[in-house]
């Protein structure tokens, strides 16, 4: 079986839509999720709006697809970068998609490239409408991507609110989603492991991630809220590989 990081990912950048300013840190998380095989970028470039984004096509071997509107108000960018998709997945060439874009144009593209057995993840502002997040197998934020490489240098194990602006509340609706899914995969006693509940999780809300509360991991998100939860930390017999489980408290 192809291990997680092993799968060939078509990249497809919507210019209009993203900003230039986080594109190493939108590469190095997709680096998290697999091979970028195919990265292209779809805008007009003869338009003065998207010229920040020459430098780094450059610097990060980003192919730029030019795409000119034809007509006032109508985003032709959307139609090219749906028809390279299609193309790109009856080639056969890759497992998945990484569909950089806040815009929900994009959500039946999503939907349909699931249907064919795709990976779909998206990637956008926290602006992108629900829809297509809910399309996608997985949903990462921009901002979140930003916030995060100042958290890996934060110590602290609650998040300091002036320091991560960008941050959400984990309030009874998210600490709900929590205990429903361990509920969902526990044993007859209860446990749950960790792995699997984050799994479920991110199938039940593609946007979920604890980095969009301040942790880089959801172990220390868990533990964090101990009037709610149980952790127990397990040795694997033979290694240094510790197996998280988590209990919900009576």
């Amino acid at each position: 079986m192809r291990e997680k990081n092993d799968l060939k990912l078509a990249v497809l950048i919507d210019a209009d839509n993203i900003p230039y300013s986080n594109i190493k840190g939108m590469l190095d998380e997709i680096a998290k999720l697999g091979i970028p095989t195919i990265k292209r970028i779809y805008a007009d470039w003869t338009k003065p709006t998207v010229s920040g984004w020459k430098p780094a096509l450059l610097e990060h071997a980003i192919t730029p697809i030019q795409q000119y509107s034809y007509t006032t108000g109508k985003n032709a960018t959307d139609s090219a970068m749906i028809i390279d998709a299609m193309d790109i997945l009856h080639s056969s060439k890759v497992d998945g998609f990484c569909l950089v874009s806040s815009d929900s144009d994009f959500t039946r593209l999503a939907t349909r490239l699931r249907e064919s057995g795709m990976l779909v993840i998206g990637i956008g502002e926290k602006k992108t409408p629900n829809p297509f997040i809910v399309a996608c197998d997985k949903f990462i934020y921009i901002e979140i991507i930003s916030a995060s490489n100042i958290l890996k240098t934060k110590t602290v194990k609650t998040p300091v609110a002036s320091e991560t602006a960008n941050l959400d509340l984990i309030d009874n609706k998210i600490i709900r989603l929590l205990k429903v899914s361990i509920d969902d995969i526990a044993d007859d006693d209860g446990w749950a492991f960790l792995a699997e509940v984050g799994a479920l999780i991110i199938k039940k809300k593609p946007d979920f991630d604890p980095r969009n509360y301040g942790f880089q991991k959801l172990t220390p998100l868990i533990k964090s809220l101990n009037d709610h939860f149980i952790v127990d930390e397990r040795n694997v017999e033979k290694s240094r590989i510790k197996h998280i489980y988590v209990k919900i408290k009576k």
